[in-house]
């Protein structure tokens, strides 16, 4: 879908450009010869400043940037501890391990403490699969609800459901005996309403479709922003008492969604998407059918994405990014740990570069990308950055080659909220909800099934010379 021509060059500030003009402020950028860069320069930092002018503005946005911030300390604080604590634990409990040492602290680990690793890497793994196969099924649906009863509620009982892994964590610690299995099943279960989607939908609701794009990366970038500095907790805290703190954290967020955040959802919209719904259901003549008709709803929300061949190929494109975007995330720090011996001090080094350059991508460089190439090269771009960092995941021998590597995991999270853009400008106010939990839907299937392949990469490959343990990246 080519970029949408922005209000604040039609002002009658800034007369109109002719079509030569236009094409070479958007595919040129730097080497157009009929406009004046200045002009081209000057007009950009216009819609630049409309935008934030306008999502600082507008009720909910400001808001949902506070909460995804906390967000994202709480839980980014405790990235580095989960594989350490449930490694350790592991050991403990599976393999008979005894010393006093942690895990974590060996630089050439003893066969328990890889044997825990194993058992955490498999444990997370099956956590994925489980977690994504209910957003899979309740996502669409959750999404399809919110636009009739709206946002907030559904909002609220996602971020209470994700609080209870990080308070097994705690748990966990405070009580030798407790298997890390309660803190999967508690990260499992959260898949059941995912907040995400519903943040998304938010946006929607508010902004402009030409400014969805650029309001869904700003959301990233303030998630980025508290990713950034969560992990630096775990350099002055021990892994006890960033786990407390991110508990903290998490319930600061759910005050402020719970006093702060407005309802987003005209009433308006709200009532049509109800009828619509009441419609469909009193279509069927019979008890039973309705019956049948109620139970198949998760499903029959998903059937919006096979709504035509562009649906069918944004559907696509998120299915494949989210089985290699899932298995980095579930799976990269684990691998990290064992190969390469990063520590806490490694991990926070890596988050912030990674939120740092999150924060400049998504933040400041899509909108302009997006006008200077069109949303599709953004995507194509994205990909081919994609493709390039993880093979350089494989063959990193250093550390340093992993941050090399990270940097360019940056640009590839572009692709996401300009395909959830897409998605939400083409089709009605009354479907935004249902359309983002739909998206996240495709991507939870993606994101269930990537960890398990690359597992099963991993078993056959980790103790071989060649292609050696790399291979799944």
């Amino acid at each position: 879908m080519p970029p949408q021509a922005s209000e604040s060059s039609l002002s009658p500030n800034n007369p109109p450009v002719d079509d030569a003009q236009v094409h070479a402020a958007r595919n040129g950028c730097s080497t157009m010869t009929q406009f004046d860069p200045n002009e081209l320069a000057r007009r950009s930092m216009v819609r630049r400043k409309s935008f934030l002018v306008e999502f600082l503005d507008t009720k909910g946005p400001p808001q949902i940037l506070v909460v995804m911030i906390l967000l994202a300390i709480g839980f980014g604080a405790t990235i580095g501890v989960v594989p350490a604590v449930t490694t350790d634990r592991y050991a403990r409990l599976n393999h008979g391990y005894k010393d006093l040492q942690e895990c974590s602290s060996w630089v050439v680990k003893p066969e328990e403490c890889l044997a825990g690793s194993s058992d955490a890497q498999n444990a997370a793994a099956i956590e994925s699969l489980v977690s994504n196969t209910f957003t899979f099924i309740m996502s669409s649906l959750l999404g399809a609800i919110s636009d009739e009863v709206g946002r907030r509620g559904i909002l609220l009982l996602g971020l209470s459901m994700s609080c209870t892994s990080t308070i097994c964590l705690v748990l966990m610690q405070i009580i030798p005996r407790m298997s890390p299995n309660w803190y999967y099943i508690a990260r499992a279960s959260s898949g059941l309403v995912n907040w995400m989607a519903i943040c998304l939908s938010c946006l929607s609701d508010v902004l402009p479709p030409k400014w969805r794009a650029a309001g869904f990366g700003m959301l990233l970038a303030s998630f980025s922003l508290g990713i950034a500095f969560s992990p630096l907790l775990a350099v002055f805290l021990n892994h006890f008492y960033v786990s407390v703190v991110s508990v903290c954290i998490l319930a600061v967020a759910w005050l402020v969604m719970f006093f702060f955040l407005p309802e987003t959802l005209p009433r308006a919209v709200a009532a049509e998407a109800k009828r619509r719904r009441e419609s469909e259901r009193h279509a069927e003549a019979t008890r039973w059918g309705r019956t049948v008709h109620m139970l198949g709803r998760p499903l029959r929300e998903l059937s919006i994405l096979n709504r035509n061949t562009f649906f069918q190929l944004l559907a696509a494109l998120a299915f494949f990014s989210g089985m290699v975007s899932q298995a980095d995330q579930t799976l990269l720090l684990y691998y990290l740990e064992e190969r390469l011996a990063f520590n806490d001090k490694d991990i926070a080094k890596m988050f912030l570069l990674m939120g740092t350059l999150g924060i400049l991508v998504q933040g400041v460089l899509i909108k302009p990308f997006i006008y200077c190439v069109g949303e599709k090269y953004v995507i194509v771009l994205a990909f081919l950055v994609g493709s390039f960092h993880n093979v350089l995941y494989g063959i990193a021998s250093e550390k340093w080659e992993i941050f090399i590597s990270i940097s360019l995991a940056s640009f590839v999270g572009m692709s996401f909220p300009t395909i959830s853009a897409i998605k939400a400008n083409n089709v009605a106010e009354n479907e935004q909800g249902r359309i983002q939990g739909a998206l996240y839907s495709i991507q939870a299937l993606a994101a269930g099934t990537g960890p398990m392949i690359l597992r099963f990469v991993y078993q056959f490959t980790k103790e071989s010379s060649f292609p050696g343990p790399g291979t799944m990246w």
